[in-house]
């Protein structure tokens, strides 16, 4: 069973953790948010961005909610952070009256693992706090992209979708601009102060939610501290005697002397994403962060010395056979953690909500288990430069052909389910009905396997609140991640594209594709440095200047979002 834990760091604030499909569907194997979408301001354009003062014109108010304080206060660009439970006593309203007209809605979402009925409790219940019949059209997560592009490429197009940041690719941003609702004349403004929780949405995660020039999308928010952290086995650091690396060097020196093949055991899994960080490298993120503007010059990130620089470290791992041999042959993604936890690696790299969840799981078999994320550090040891990642990288739509009710019973769905930690909204939304979906222990709340099977999947993706991890079962795993991302957050820097939603022209989006498949063979030792800045140059002639120009004017005419 799960216990109390809610993290917006993935695709679910409230099921990201209990539910190991989805975490490696949002970050496997570093596969990248692919051709975002935008527009330049009119209706149904298929390039381009919004920002600036036209942005200004459509960007809902801010209001910070005040119905909860954190026990740790965002900083930096972390996320807030709650180390308790709240007794059901003492939670707070949110969502004083019911603001959903009691009309029908059907929602199309991708789900990891067998969806439950329709007519289940939890649903049930949602339905009747929010005032809003919602039928769930739970769709494969591993197959969604294809079953978006079918279902957008039709005249059928359910009431409301959600849309991956990661499926935004091929004709899906074009179809996104002309199937879905402008959701300005509701929430633009102070018009969005009907909706409290939205208002609470920070303004950088809404700007992510301008497509095709209008307001169309509701974003899930999330820290823009970049979500890659590098995991060590922090129990077996203490037993063995080792200090925490400060360096490239002082880590592949003791990646050397931590490794004994004989014994199975290895000092790291891939580190490639780790590397990104050290050397300063722009964000993997969506392409449009693989852009800066350094000297008066756009620059893409597969251009930059940084860039070639934490390939060659990475190597460097490889060749001395510090490494995984399941990394070796390319077996990353969800594994590495298993080979981190089996006690084979005693560091690798994921995303950060692995610290809880692989503390949670261990503990209850080993109640000596420990790990942390240890800090980046800069190519000479010194502060890193860490570049930010999107802050708003999932988001949800209502179809054109609603009516103006059924918009407004939307964002009343919506607006339920961004309450914040500590209200009686959050609790239904994320645990469901108390004695039939969670029960009570020590304090913490307990989902029951029927809570489990039912809980999960769904209105995590209708609305949600400022980013925040509430991990009261593990309170001091809370305020490691939150002051780890404070911390890093400190030398985070915004590029040029940073919270932008940008359509690339079409005859380019595709350009950079096989850089990921050739960063691996460099890695692994099956290509050379001199492939990738023979394939940088490739990338040029074949439509990288082109884009550069494209790229470099959207920039001189509409600035930048911060």
């Amino acid at each position: 069973m799960t216990p109390n834990a809610a993290s917006s760091s993935g695709p679910s604030r409230r099921s990201f953790l209990t539910s190991t499909a989805v975490a490696t569907a949002a970050v496997a194997v570093g596969t990248p948010l692919l051709a975002a979408c935008g527009g330049g301001g009119q209706e149904g354009r298929k390039e381009g961005t919004t920002s600036g003062k036209e942005a200004a014109k459509i960007l809902p108010a801010y209001v910070a909610s005040s119905v909860v304080t954190p026990d740790i206060p965002a900083k930096s660009g972390s996320a807030a952070g709650f180390t308790r439970a709240i007794p059901t006593a003492e939670l707070k309203t949110s969502v004083p009256k019911t603001l959903g007209s009691g009309g029908k809605l059907t929602v199309m979402s991708p789900f990891w693992g067998t969806p439950p009925k329709g007519d289940n409790p939890y649903y049930t219940a949602m339905n009747k706090a929010v005032g809003v019949d919602v039928t769930w059209q739970n769709q494969d997560g591993v197959t969604y992209d294809q079953k978006l592009g079918a279902v957008l490429a039709s005249s059928e197009v359910p009431d409301v979708m959600v849309v991956p940041g990661w499926n935004l690719m091929g004709r899906i941003p074009s179809a996104i601009n002309a199937k879905f609702a402008d959701l300005g004349p509701y929430l633009s403004g102070d018009k969005v102060k009907d909706y409290p929780n939205l208002a609470a949405v920070p303004t950088e995660a809404w700007q992510r939610g301008i497509f095709g020039g209008q307001l169309r999308g509701i974003p899930m928010p999330a820290p823009y501290v970049t979500d890659i952290a590098p995991l060590y086995r922090k129990d077996l650091f203490a037993k063995k005697g080792y200090t925490v690396p400060g360096s490239p060097d002082e880590f592949l020196a003791w990646a050397k002397e931590a490794t004994d093949a004989k014994s199975k055991l290895w000092a790291c899994d891939d580190m490639k994403w780790t590397a990104f960080n050290i050397f300063g490298v722009l964000s993997g993120g969506d392409k449009a962060l693989w852009w800066n503007l350094e000297g008066g010059k756009l620059v893409n990130r597969i251009e930059t010395e940084q860039f070639l620089e934490a390939l060659e470290w990475t190597r460097k791992l490889y060749a001395a056979g510090v490494v995984h041999p399941d990394a070796v042959q390319g077996k990353a993604g969800g594994d590495a953690g298993n080979r981190f936890t089996a006690g084979e690696v005693l560091v690798y790299n994921q995303n950060i909500s692995d610290w809880w969840g692989k503390t949670a799981e261990q503990r209850t078999q080993n109640a000596d288990f420990e790990m942390e994320a240890f800090d980046y550090f800069g190519p000479d040891g010194g502060d890193p430069t860490l570049w930010a990642v999107q802050p708003a990288n999932i988001f949800t739509f209502v179809s054109k052909k609603a009516s103006e009710q059924q918009i407004k019973d939307f964002l009343a769905l919506c607006n339920f389910c961004a309450a914040p930690y500590g209200t009686k909204e959050f609790m239904l939304t994320a645990y469901g009905v108390e004695g039939t979906d969670y029960t009570f222990e020590k304090g913490l709340p307990v989902k029951t396997q029927q809570g489990v099977n039912e809980v999960n999947g769904a209105y995590d993706y209708t609305g949600n609140p400022a980013p925040y991890i509430a991990y009261p079962d593990l309170p001091e795993v809370t305020k490691g991640m939150v002051e780890w991302q404070q911390r890093m957050g400190a030398f985070t820097k915004k590029s040029s594209f940073f919270g932008l939603t940008v359509t690339e022209p079409a005859r380019w989006s595709n350009l950079a594709d096989d850089f990921e498949q050739l960063e691996d063979d460099v890695v692994r030792g099956r290509k050379k440095i001199s492939d990738v800045q023979q394939a940088v140059s490739d990338w040029r002639s074949r439509g990288g200047d082109g884009l550069r120009d494209w790229y470099r004017k959207l920039l001189d005419d509409n600035g930048s979002a911060d």
